[in-house]
């Protein structure tokens, strides 16, 4: 996982802390939304995805108001994923790059097949990869 996380750190310009939080975030909303299958393969090719997805999935989850609100009306998807990453401090330059590095390291590990089930099994997704 330091792998991913120096290398999204390097390319994207945050801090290696925030770059940590944020891709297991991501791994997490990934696990939740995405289909059980090509999802699991793609974290168990991911060295480390699974501890931190297990550190950071529950972090802010509330979203603020509008993660709050978009949970009540039942929205949220990727969305509700953009708003707890900028409640990290994070802009949408930096969330594009952040994602587009996960999902390309994910293919790196887990083949592009697979990656790409996942990416088209979550709504909206792919126009941020």
């Amino acid at each position: 996982m330091n792998e991913l996380v120096t290398r999204v750190a390097e390319n994207v310009g945050i801090e290696p802390a925030t770059a940590e939080k944020a891709v297991g975030m991501i791994l997490g909303f990934l696990q939740r939304e995405a289909a059980d299958g090509p999802v699991a393969q793609m974290i168990e090719a991911i060295p480390g995805a699974s501890e931190l997805i297990a550190q950071y999935n529950g972090e802010g989850t509330g979203g603020g108001l509008l993660g709050g609100l978009m949970s009540a009306i039942g929205g949220g998807g990727v969305m509700a994923l953009g708003q707890q990453l900028m409640s990290q401090g994070l802009g949408m330059g930096e969330i594009t790059g952040l994602a587009k590095e996960t999902i390309a390291f994910a293919k790196e590990k887990a083949g592009a097949d697979v990656v790409d089930e996942v990416v088209a099994s979550v709504p909206g997704l792919s126009q941020f990869v």
